[in-house]
């Protein structure tokens, strides 16, 4: 957790061990993840990787390029500050911990105060949303002297020696992990599982919309709401992926027709999903959207009396998948 410099600072312990992983909601209810779980991982991607869910992979390889930090150092330090936003210590998706640090980051509020990041461009920034946090710790350890003095770039965000040990050795496992990539892919994704559920790295601006639709979790379902208080189906979408610099339709069934079509099975994290919703609704013009975070799940707001949630998309009602990042 960074440290506000000056005199006043006090000296921190290594972060705490954080237990009961919960699945990557950020912030709100719902186990879910959307990387293959232990043991599963796609052909080619090693255990480091798949430790890492994909909106985050996206978000660190963002704030990596742009503030010019390996993305495994600062996949190694959301590693070992919160398990990538699914630890169950406090201060990760609200409220701060024992120290006063706060967010899947664990920023102190001084340190947030002068180092902050809108990340995703919603005119916010917000501590506990990870594109607005993860950029953040990039800026932060840059201004320390990252990459260059990566030690003492460290030790300024936790004096600890012990937390710099275990940070750097964490950053060596997802280096020599190998480099992910951002761009879409060029052939089939690789199954996670017997099931046929695909996996694999979002694209950056899929990513981003990822992040954004995780921190809507909970927000009421209002129809013809955009945000910021409340989202339909449709608007939850658009605003995600206005959030990631992508422009897409305003409703399902331009968005659908907006393409390209994916094939199922062959869907990843950051496309939208489809559904057949009634009798007035068909494959032309489907009646609800989702959007996919992988391993059969989605960020989808369903109707009236509920939340952005976390659900199955692997239902009878199911139509397909597009890409909107295709049109980039």
């Amino acid at each position: 957790m960074p440290l506000v410099i000056g005199g006043a600072a006090a000296v921190l312990v290594f972060a705490a061990v954080f237990v009961a992983v919960l699945g990557a909601v950020i912030p709100g209810s719902g186990a879910g993840t959307d990387t293959c779980p232990p043991g599963t991982s796609a052909p080619g991607q090693r255990e480091p990787i798949a430790d890492i869910p994909s909106a985050y992979l996206g978000l660190y390889m963002m704030a990596a390029q742009r503030y010019g930090i390996g993305w495994s150092i600062l996949a190694a330090v959301g590693k070992v500050e919160s398990d990538h936003g699914r630890g169950s210590g406090p201060g990760i998706t609200s409220g701060t911990n024992h120290a006063g640090a706060a967010g899947p980051m664990q920023f102190l509020a001084g340190t947030w105060a002068a180092f902050g990041v809108d990340g995703n461009n919603d005119g916010h920034r917000n501590i506990y949303d990870p594109a607005d946090a993860i950029p953040a710790a990039a800026r932060y350890l840059r201004h320390n002297g990252a990459p260059e003095k990566i030690r003492t770039a460290l030790l300024r965000y936790n004096r600890s020696g012990a937390y710099v040990t275990t940070v750097l050795h964490q950053a060596d496992a997802y280096a020599k992990a190998g480099t992910p990539s951002t761009r879409e892919p060029r052939a089939q994704v690789a199954p996670c599982d017997p099931a046929g559920l695909s996996v694999g790295t979002p694209s950056a601006a899929a990513a981003r919309a990822i992040a954004f639709a995780r921190a809507q979790l909970d927000k009421p379902y209002v129809w013809g709401a955009e945000g910021p208080d409340a989202y339909d189906c449709s608007g939850l979408t658009h605003t995600a992926y206005r959030a990631a610099g992508v422009s897409i339709p305003r409703v399902s069934g331009d968005q659908w027709q907006h393409g390209p079509r994916i094939s199922i099975g062959r869907e990843r994290p950051g496309d939208l999903v489809f559904f057949d919703s009634g009798p007035s609704t068909s494959t032309a013009r489907p009646g609800h959207v989702g959007l996919v975070i992988g391993n059969g799940k989605m960020i989808a707001a369903p109707h009236t009396g509920t939340v952005v949630q976390i659900q199955p998309y692997t239902r009878p009602d199911l139509l397909g998948f597009t890409r909107p990042t295709a049109h980039q």
